[in-house]
């Protein structure tokens, strides 16, 4: 509850604050003049006075310590404590996206930390943070394509489902590209937004799909939507149109479709990336949200409640509270 408190609230005069050092210098001084005190009565033994402290004895220190800790209240009322809410409106129009995300089961590979699935999946959680004001959308394939978000402006939800991506989702196995870009731009087609784009990852070759990927090429062209493409994979074969393999020096049993993926990109506007770690991944991502820019406004608005009364109201319970100790219950005779 104080740690909920304290990351909710701030003070509108913080130097104030350091006066709380005074704290510990009048313990000092308490404790060093309570020790000096000479009692009014001297006797040469103490020892038949054992067991008799009464009451009085055991709260001697009390209206000190709530001295104290009326003069921390009153200091940091003086700080002026307040809760801040912050509320924001968003104006103007953002861009529709769709992430279009491969699942299949090359995406287990481990040559992205802590494998190409979940590096994928982290940053793409990065990238609708920084989207705040667009609609975005998740569809993920395998040799079949399947929305798992719609398109909205609820971020949370598409966090949540991005976070719940696993593979095997989709039970058959393969790499549907043209079957995945399909149904991207189907849950764009009926969008009155001029700003239409489709960030699409993958790591294979198309092949298991029902649709080709020139006429989910052909569909995305007619839509007026922009692809972005993203080959995932450091030692992979790269295959080109004629699906002849082209081989690395250091090249491993996993393959994907360059020249399709540059073609998806070049004919729709858009641009081809090829990431082989986490950290050219995170920076495609950083530049694609450069070059697509939302035309809205973000206005926060900060609202203050006081919270200083309730240390002023604290105060003043306890100076009674010790004024009335020292009347009745600790009163001092001559």
């Amino acid at each position: 509850m104080l740690s909920s408190w304290l990351q909710h609230t701030e003070f509108a005069y913080p130097w104030v604050l350091p006066l709380l050092l005074i704290i510990p210098y009048l313990i000092y001084w308490y404790i060093k003049t309570f020790h000096r005190q000479i009692p009014a009565v001297r006797i040469t033994t103490t020892h038949f006075l054992k067991g008799t402290a009464g009451i009085k004895s055991n709260l001697k220190h009390l209206p000190f310590v709530l001295r104290l800790l009326a003069l921390s209240a009153i200091i940091i009322a003086l700080a002026r404590p307040r809760q801040q809410f912050t509320k924001q409106q968003i104006n103007g129009k953002g861009i529709d996206i769709i992430l279009c995300i491969d699942i299949s089961g090359s995406m287990t590979e481990q040559d992205f930390v802590p494998n190409r699935l979940e590096a994928a999946k982290k940053v793409a959680a990065e990238f609708v943070e920084n989207r705040p004001g667009d609609e975005i959308g998740v569809v993920i394939f395998s040799s079949q394509s399947f929305t798992l978000c719609p398109l909205t402006v609820d971020h949370n939800a598409v966090l949540s489902q991005i976070n719940n991506i696993q593979n095997g989702y989709l039970q058959e196995e393969g790499t549907a590209i043209g079957s995945g870009l399909a149904t991207s731009v189907d849950r764009l087609r009926n969008s009155t937004n001029k700003s239409k784009v489709i960030i699409l990852l993958t790591d294979g070759v198309d092949f298991g799909g029902q649709i080709p990927p020139d006429v989910a090429l052909n569909m995305a062209k007619l839509y007026g939507i922009k692809v972005y493409t993203i080959g995932v994979g450091s030692n992979a074969n790269r295959v080109d149109d004629n699906h002849n393999i082209i081989n690395n020096s250091n090249s491993g049993p996993l393959d994907f479709n360059e020249g399709l993926l540059k073609q998806l990109a070049a004919e729709t506007g858009g641009q081809y990336y090829h990431a082989t770690n986490n950290a050219a991944l995170q920076n495609i991502y950083k530049s694609i949200d450069g070059l697509e820019k939302s035309n809205i406004t973000v206005t926060t608005y900060k609202r203050y409640t006081e919270q200083f009364q309730w240390f002023v109201l604290a105060a003043l319970v306890l100076v009674v509270l010790e004024v009335l100790l020292r009347l009745t219950l600790l009163r001092k005779f001559p």
